[in-house]
């Protein structure tokens, strides 16, 4: 969702080679590799945290080349599922936070523009994942109820 609502072009940025094995220096097995991932998410990280993890400190590029699964695949067997997609997660708490600048700075319009950008984000988001039964069909978004949803 990258350029949805600005009208600029382009999609710059790193990307990573293209590779369908793991690399021969990495010293972990793929059982291992998926203990680690439950190991942290049990410590409370995020998906995206724990591909971080894993590559900054055990030194694994990547879950899905070393085991053949993505990370939210092996929380799903083990299930460690979150109860919330983290994408959502994620702009369900930036709108939190919008919302709380904006009670503090309620003439700012640019953050009131992008708190709906973000709102509708969060509603076409939340009807995909119905869709998909990611998330239950009676789950709704609502700016009263947005703290409740993250619990």
């Amino acid at each position: 969702m990258a350029r949805m609502h600005a009208r600029k072009r382009g999609k710059s940025g790193s990307k990573r080679p293209y590779r369908v094995v793991a690399p021969n220096w990495v010293e972990y097995p793929a059982e291992e590799v998926e203990g680690l991932v439950k190991k942290l998410a049990k410590e409370g990280y995020t998906q995206s945290m724990i591909g971080t993890v894993l590559r900054d400190s055990y030194g694994i590029p990547s879950v899905k080349l070393s085991t053949g699964k993505k990370v939210l695949k092996i929380l799903r067997e083990a299930k460690m599922e979150p109860k919330i997609p983290e994408d959502l997660t994620n702009l369900v708490k930036r709108a939190i936070r919008v919302r709380k600048h904006l009670e503090i700075n309620r003439k700012d319009l640019h953050s009131k523009r992008g708190l709906e950008l973000i709102e509708s984000k969060i509603l076409r988001l939340s009807k995909y994942y119905k869709r998909k039964g990611r998330i239950p069909k009676r789950w709704r978004y609502t700016r009263e109820n947005a703290e409740q949803l993250l619990r």
